[in-house]
């Protein structure tokens, strides 16, 4: 008999107690859900336990078992969520000048690699338009200066509301969203910035990196919270750099760094690998 192909993803934070992966593949086998993958850690710290189980539901029965599923939850104090694999995430990308993130996950969703829905782009510049015109998604401009950032932010909310948005994606957006847009998006907030050792702040900082010689650049993708830049960290990398190269040339490699990593992290997000801990994710990859 075939494996049949998965069709939902079954996610769950609780408290750590004993009989929680009994309870859970209790439940689904009598159900007559086929487990086609499973995974659970269990962090000693913060005493929490996170699941996540890739099923295979028969035919729309996924309301009714969520329903039940429900009993299992209340018993164990458990969050969780039963998403539908074949419904595809609404995402919204906000941008300001530099393109090439807007490019590379453009080209992914474009391609089938990326599991979303493109429902739009937002920039605060007119500048990336042409990249959203070419992949025929809409492009929404809305410009902000400080005396007007608490209506531009206002607009952004009804756009994400307007189209039913999931995910927003900061795919390098010049803009620190302010402590109200940020608790509203919380858990659904991507960021994507670089990440050096030492750190550098403002304005060109792979030419600051490049003045003090440094050996490593990299890239970080979080979630948006308050505290900018230390939301809780879902994917980096790094690339080994020497005296060799220019400035420039940082500049490019970090570009490619920032693409990958965000486009990961983005991934991950939608097909429910990211779980939140306090301050931190777990992530079944």
């Amino acid at each position: 008999m075939p494996v049949p192909s998965p069709t939902h993803v079954l996610t769950i934070t609780c408290p750590d107690i004993v009989g929680l992966v009994a309870a859970v593949s209790g439940f689904l086998s009598g159900e007559g859900v086929f487990i086609n993958e499973s995974a659970q850690y269990g962090d000693p710290e913060t005493q929490t336990f996170f699941m996540r189980v890739v099923l295979s539901v028969p035919g729309d029965g996924d309301g009714a078992l969520g329903a039940r599923f429900a009993e299992v939850a209340r018993r164990f104090s458990m969050r969780w969520t039963l998403h539908d694999l074949r419904r595809r995430p609404r995402v919204l990308i906000c941008v300001t000048k530099a393109g090439h993130c807007l490019n590379d996950l453009l080209h992914r969703w474009h391609s089938g690699l990326l599991p979303i829905e493109v429902a739009g782009v937002m920039g605060n510049h007119d500048s990336l338009r042409h990249l959203a015109d070419w992949h025929n998604v809409p492009f929404h401009h809305l410009p902000v200066t400080a005396a007007t950032k608490a209506e531009q932010e206002r607009a952004l909310l009804d756009l994400i509301r307007t189209l039913d948005v999931e995910l927003v994606v900061l795919a390098r957006y010049m803009q620190i969203l302010s402590p109200t847009l940020c608790q509203a998006l919380s858990g659904r907030c991507i960021n994507i910035h670089h990440s050096f050792l030492p750190g550098f702040k403002g304005a060109r900082p792979y030419h600051q990196a490049h003045a003090r010689g440094v050996k490593l650049i990299g890239a970080t993708a979080h979630y948006v919270t308050t505290d900018l830049d230390e939301g809780p960290i879902i994917e980096q990398a790094v690339e080994r750099v020497d005296h060799t190269h220019t400035a420039e040339e940082l500049v490019t490699i970090g570009r490619d760094i920032e693409t990958v990593v965000l486009a990961r992290a983005v991934q991950w997000h939608v097909e429910r690998r990211v779980l939140i801990n306090h301050s931190k994710t777990v992530v079944f990859r």
